[in-house]
């Protein structure tokens, strides 16, 4: 195993115990999440009870085959914790999401949850947000339209493919991947991004992680919100 794939491992197993009886856990998306979904099927077979909302369709698959319990905001609207992955830790535990094109889940799993715990290898913090190009979510119709809108703010956004084909999201939308470079006031950016029409929802998560664990070398380390 690679070491990222190991750090991945560590840290996403290193989570799971965060994880309590009874609780309703929200499941992030992404590579590390992976591990700390698997490491909890572990600990639901050994008697844990925990009922999951996944963020994607790939985190409900995961949860499903390590026979992790299932269930949606139909049924509970209040989340004890959420575990996910992040592209970008910057200042403030201010985050950009949304490389594996989840975001909009994502979003709305974290703001139903009393605590937000982020997982991510040490390559993922940064002094600025924006080295990696921000996610956008948008409306299929018209999204030639809204990436102009979004070039004005100061980007050249690409239309996200996958496959040779345009990349379509869980919700049957389409991301704009928008290279700002340094993104100097993470919450000004979201509210531009926010108030054009056809955008659904940005990569930014300003505010919302109450933790991050982070794995470096053969060790974990917490960041918690001053």
């Amino acid at each position: 195993m690679k070491e990222a794939d190991q750090l991945k491992k560590l840290v996403g197993e290193a989570a799971a115990d965060d994880i309590k009886d009874g609780m309703t856990v929200g499941l992030g998306s992404g590579s590390t999440v992976y591990w700390m979904v698997k490491k909890l099927g572990e600990k639901v077979k050994e008697g844990l009870q925990i009922q999951g909302v996944p963020t994607s369709n790939t985190t409900a698959e995961w949860a499903r085959e390590f026979g992790v319990p299932l269930t949606d905001f139909s049924k509970v609207q209040e989340l004890d914790l959420t575990i996910d992955g992040a592209d970008e830790v910057g200042e403030n535990l201010h985050l950009i999401k949304g490389g594996g094109g989840a975001l909009f889940r994502e979003k709305v799993v974290a703001a139903a949850a009393k605590e937000l715990v982020i997982i991510v290898d040490g390559s993922k913090l940064v002094s600025h947000l924006g080295e990696f190009a921000l996610p956008v979510e948008v409306l299929p119709f018209g999204w030639e339209v809204t990436a102009e809108q979004i070039s004005n703010l100061g980007c050249s956004p690409t239309l996200r493919t996958s496959q040779g084909e345009t990349y379509i999201t869980d919700n049957g939308n389409y991301i704009l991947d928008c290279p700002f470079g340094q993104i100097t006031d993470p919450e000004v950016l979201h509210s531009e991004l926010k108030s054009i029409v056809g955008v659904i929802e940005t990569g930014l998560f300003i505010g919302m992680a109450d933790k991050i664990v982070v794995g470096k070398e053969d060790k974990v380390e917490v960041i918690s919100k001053t």
